[in-house]
């Protein structure tokens, strides 16, 4: 309850005093607030969404039909040197409104569609980000509770694991990694990416389980006898969800950056797989004769990026347990 700095009172019987209405909101309905009302985390939400719904609808994935007529595999005939037919123009300005044309993208060399391959790159490029997130969070979230709650020895081997895995440049054991799992899927390189990328969640959840292991509930838990790991899931973890779901986010949005590094150097996904770095790597001597080849994915690299940036930020301000007000 806060109180009034002059009065000393509380906040919610001088309100009441002057026929203002209370309404006590519970902490998960205050994080909803604060992130709503966070322009730049919508617009991330909106942009992201929309990247998403594009790459799923478009080409289909899985039992998901697609609604464009073309695949990313069918070769052709280049037509008008694979310039893309897209236009967004409106009348006044010498155009016609918006329309996709035959290869909004353009074409690649070999007469593909460039939209449908855009398409696919977005897809495989979205699946290892969630997954790297997904595979770094647990690793980071069970190796940071184990050594914040128990201390001792196991706090002592995990974070020396830890500094280990932080000393060895992020992009170095990436590509190591992606030349040790080169040709077997994209789901075990995004896995053992994961793997690379635990460290700075693993330090986050320590930090916090080192304040709350101390606190009241924890020791009257702990003097029945619950169990450690009861303890630590129940009660220590559940309090930590914002900055988990935080560091998860800009995970996300670090792995995209490092797939697609890692494509660029020729590390990552190999063909006759796809992602955005891939086609960004394949199509990087074209840059100066048709730069469409080279635009196309970096700017959904820097959508998804930025929009997933975006959102993290707005979870940030969300679960940040200074903002002790909300306005109406």
């Amino acid at each position: 309850m806060t109180r009034n700095a002059e009065s000393g009172a509380p906040e919610n019987e001088l309100n009441a005093a002057h026929g203002m209405s209370v309404v006590a909101r519970s902490q998960s309905q205050l994080v909803r607030r604060r992130f709503f009302r966070h322009r730049g985390a919508l617009a991330g939400m909106v942009l992201f969404g929309l990247v998403v719904i594009l790459a799923v609808t478009s080409i289909g994935a899985g039992p998901i039909p697609g609604w464009w007529d073309k695949d990313p595999t069918t070769t052709g005939s280049v037509v008008g040197e694979g310039r893309p037919t897209l236009s967004v123009l409106p009348g006044f300005l010498g155009g016609g409104g918006v329309h996709l044309g035959e290869h909004p993208f353009g074409q690649d060399n070999v007469g593909r569609d460039y939209f449908a391959l855009t398409m696919r790159g977005a897809q495989v490029s979205l699946l290892i980000a969630v997954i790297v997130g997904v595979v770094a969070t647990l690793v980071g979230t069970v190796v940071g509770a184990l050594a914040g709650y128990f201390r001792g020895w196991t706090e002592s081997v995990l974070m020396r694991i830890t500094d280990v895995v932080i000393a060895v440049p992020t992009l170095l054991l990436a590509g190591l990694i992606g030349v040790i799992v080169a040709g077997r899927g994209v789901v075990l390189f995004a896995f053992f990416l994961g793997l690379c990328m635990w460290t700075q969640i693993a330090r986050l959840v320590r930090g916090e389980v080192l304040s709350l292991r101390e606190k009241e509930y924890v020791e009257a838990a702990r003097s029945v006898g619950t169990s450690a790991r009861r303890i630590i899931f129940k009660h220590i973890l559940p309090n930590t969800v914002g900055i988990i779901i935080v560091s998860a986010t800009l995970t996300i949005a670090t792995a995209v950056l490092t797939e697609s590094a890692l494509s660029f150097l020729n590390l990552g996904v190999r063909p006759p797989d796809t992602s955005l770095g891939r086609l960004i790597t394949d199509y990087r001597t074209a840059l100066s004769v048709r730069p469409w080849l080279f635009y196309w994915p970096g700017a959904f690299i820097i959508a998804i990026a930025l929009s997933v940036n975006f959102i993290g930020d707005g979870l940030r301000d969300a679960f940040d347990p200074r903002q002790t007000r909300v306005r109406d």
